[in-house]
């Protein structure tokens, strides 16, 4: 079962709960944002073992498997924890939503498992790498349903994609790690970020596409396969000015997610369990979480807010 715990300092505790404490008929104030939702544990898994599984978790009910992946490796799960997107051999995608499978669109670059589908921040669009033969490749947008087909840019960064939530950033890292490049889904032009010299993982942007979730490679670190990682000691940076953004969580980090919210999502290795530790946007814990024994060595796909 996923524990969650909120850390008691009284500032970010009061900030968290100020909702649940207020009277029915308190206002909020104008110009106040009201706190994000603790996260409840609701999360996406890939497991490794037999079939490849792809499971939706939630604390009460369990795992909930939503499909496998393909023999191509390459797929994503929707934000909404609800539905995948995959690329199968003969270059279709195709969208699994319950029992009804879809397929959105064909032509798509098959065969790399690096090359994966991305959902949009709604879970309503998937972009995809076109079918080509240069470093360069064109990303298309599709919706689920397989309408409103368009191109969104050519760029060096067709590897894992991730999409921005502000839905304008699409980013990647190069087939050849050489790098992670940001596609402006608005005028279709794409830049090198900076700081990033290798890299075989994109996790996540920020929601407005200005940091970049990244597992940077040392020069003489192998590639690797470009299947999804299990777990990868991340790097935020920024992708103006390469500066890298300090991760104030100890322990060993196997990944972090940004949040729609800004929220930064860490996870963190256990003996039995991971941890998921919640930061809010200046580095400060607002919220802990134990993810299920079952996930320990399992890949996160989706964390769902």
């Amino acid at each position: 079962m996923m524990n969650t715990r909120l850390l008691s300092a009284a500032a970010l505790s009061a900030a968290l709960t100020a909702g649940l404490a207020a009277p029915a008929a308190a206002a909020v104030p104008a110009g106040a944002s009201a706190a994000p939702k603790p996260l409840t544990g609701v999360a996406v898994y890939l497991s490794y073992g037999k079939g490849w599984p792809v499971s939706r978790y939630e604390p009460g009910k369990g795992f909930t498997k939503l499909g496998a992946m393909p023999m191509t490796g390459q797929f994503s799960a929707s934000p909404d924890g609800r539905k995948l997107a995959w690329i199968t051999d003969a270059g279709y995608v195709q969208v699994g939503d319950g029992r009804t499978v879809t397929t959105a669109a064909k032509g798509a670059g098959a065969g790399a498992p690096c090359l994966t589908p991305v959902w949009s921040p709604d879970s309503t669009k998937v972009a995809y790498v076109a079918k080509g033969n240069s470093d360069a490749g064109s990303v298309s947008v599709v919706g689920a349903d397989g309408k409103g087909r368009g191109k969104a840019g050519v760029t060096l960064g067709v590897c894992h994609l991730a999409w921005s939530a502000d839905g304008r950033y699409l980013a990647g890292y190069a087939g050849t790690t050489e790098g992670v490049y940001r596609l402006d889904v608005k005028t279709g032009k794409a830049v090198k970020v900076k700081g990033v010299g290798l890299a075989n993982h994109v996790q996540s942007l920020s929601p407005d596409g200005s940091k970049v979730v990244v597992a940077p490679l040392s020069r003489n670190a192998p590639g690797g396969d470009g299947s999804w990682p299990g777990g990868f000691r991340p790097a935020v940076v920024d992708v103006a000015t390469g500066a890298k953004v300090a991760i104030p969580v100890k322990g060993s980090l196997i990944g972090a997610f940004y949040l729609r919210d800004g929220r930064l999502v860490v996870r963190v290795a256990g003996r039995t369990a991971n941890t998921l530790v919640v930061l809010d946007g200046h580095g400060r814990q607002v919220q802990r979480l134990t993810e299920p024994a079952a996930a320990r060595k399992q890949a996160l796909l989706q964390i769902v807010g």
